[in-house]
């Protein structure tokens, strides 16, 4: 980005902060496309991401008067959506649509299972998996509910493959355990 640029956005912020509508409007249409594409590339749902970055302009416009841009305003608004989506991919409440699901996930000893019926065995699931650390459940999520490849993941969350097959190994380890416990009882 060219050093005008920078300038520029940082007097737009100025602007912003003073409520000049037409500045949030310069900066909005500016960033609106870039921003959508990093929310789609994380989430694959064009709706989606057009939301997060209008709620993400719409936080900036209430909290305009507080808001402090110490480095590339593209570069903030960058970071803005990428947490505001990786948050919401966070507090996604998990859906367990069909009992083969459930045995997918929980492991393939069948001892435990046979003892459990489908809503027992789901309410333990999602007990383990609401404990799991947050890192470890939101690359579990993305990989198990949202299809994602571990390659995908990685690239979205800026993290290696092989950081991605720990959390998975991690997460089905938690789940298991709770189930073999639940099991034995």
């Amino acid at each position: 980005m060219h050093e005008e640029d920078l300038h520029l956005d940082h007097q737009l912020m100025q602007r912003i902060k003073t409520g000049d509508n037409l500045a949030y409007d310069t900066l909005f249409k500016k960033y609106y496309a870039y921003l959508c594409m990093v929310v789609f590339r994380m989430t694959q749902d064009k709706v989606r991401a057009e939301d997060t970055v209008q709620e993400v302009m719409l936080e900036i416009w209430r909290k305009r008067e507080t808001i402090q841009v110490n480095n590339a305003v593209k570069s903030y608004l960058h970071r803005a959506v990428r947490n505001k989506t990786l948050n919401q991919i966070r507090d996604q409440k998990m859906k367990f649509e069909t009992e083969d699901q459930l045995k997918e996930v929980a492991s393939t000893q069948s001892t435990p299972l046979e003892k459990m019926d489908g809503e027992e065995l789901q309410n333990v699931i999602k007990t383990a998996y609401e404990s799991l650390p947050e890192k470890c459940r939101l690359v579990f999520t993305l990989v198990k509910y949202e299809g994602l490849s571990y390659k995908e993941v990685a690239e979205k969350l800026e993290i290696s493959v092989k950081t991605v097959e720990n959390q998975i190994s991690k997460a089905l380890k938690i789940i298991r355990k709770a189930i073999k416990k639940m099991g034995s009882e």
